[in-house]
């Protein structure tokens, strides 16, 4: 059975159905679909346990986003598949993210706060530290072509874990690419919550940093308007060592979906070497700023 053709299969559709793939995503597929209700977002993807990646509990997070007024309402779901609503929203990129810094430190603080009043089910942490020990742990056993340089990543974890100033649980995204914020010209949404979970509010902060390409001036300038007040030098630091980890993390996840994954047009060893070179050059921004870690 083709892609459309499961596109026609699902009970959700009013009418006939006009349907065209959406580009952008490099793990799960994703189509826009038009009915006599409007238009939605079908997004195929399955568990990923190598990923710690599991649909039923991003299901349970896209409605509470939704409950809570964050994200798109998901229409249907069953397994392997969502369809949601379609906000006809621009799509960020990395210049949009730092131009509108404010704008999304404040919708990532309102997040974090209230988001735990709406998830339901077992809660699930995502640590980046953790993930990283359990990407090194599925690298070796898949005999990786990375698997020589395991022992360096795991040490750098290591080190940039203890940096970590101390803060509170929230309940946090973890995966705020430039591509998850939309704007539909009044208010900011978030999309994909395949790794929402438990954590501390700083892999949300250093990811959009990381991701967006910030400056040091532009990560400050972020982190005040999420805490409300200039950083500490804790704060900061802990900050420029997450932004580390966060691109080392986002390295091991393509060097995992190297081993697991296929995506049409996707080049995984590619992204992995972006995502690498990108950590080399926060390290050494890092270096300037506090020193050797």
């Amino acid at each position: 059975m083709t892609t459309m053709d499961r596109i026609r299969d699902l009970p959700c559709w009013t009418g006939s159905i006009d349907m065209a793939p959406l580009k952008g995503g490099i793990s799960n597929e994703s189509w826009l679909v038009e009915d006599h209700n409007g238009r939605h977002v079908v997004r195929f993807g399955k568990d990923y346990p190598f990923h710690h990646v599991f649909r039923d509990r991003e299901v349970m997070v896209a409605r509470a986003a939704h409950e809570a007024g964050f994200a798109p309402e998901l229409h249907y779901a069953a397994p392997g598949v969502m369809v949601s609503e379609f906000l006809g929203a621009r799509t960020y990129g990395a210049d949009d993210v730092r131009a509108n810094a404010e704008r999304i430190a404040q919708l990532i603080r309102r997040f974090h706060d209230e988001m735990p009043r709406h998830v339901s089910g077992p809660g699930f942490m995502f640590w980046a530290f953790h993930v990283i020990r359990d990407y090194a742990r599925t690298l070796a056993a898949g005999k990786s072509r990375m698997a020589g340089e395991l022992p360096r990543y795991l040490d750098l974890a290591d080190r940039l874990e203890k940096s970590q100033a101390p803060l509170p649980i929230v309940f946090s995204h973890n995966d705020l690419l430039p591509a998850n914020f939309l704007d539909d010209g009044e208010r900011l949404w978030l999309i994909d919550f395949e790794y929402a979970g438990f954590s501390t509010a700083m892999f949300d902060l250093a990811g959009t940093a990381s991701n967006a390409g910030m400056t040091v001036e532009e990560s400050d300038g972020l982190l005040s308007a999420y805490f409300g007040r200039a950083p500490s030098a804790d704060i900061k630091r802990s900050h420029a060592a997450m932004q580390c980890a966060s691109l080392l993390r986002e390295a091991m996840w393509s060097m995992v979906s190297e081993l697991h994954l296929t995506a049409p047009g996707v080049d995984y060893a590619a992204y992995t070497t972006e995502n690498l070179e990108k950590l080399e050059a926060t390290l050494e921004t890092y270096r300037t700023q506090y020193g050797k870690l």
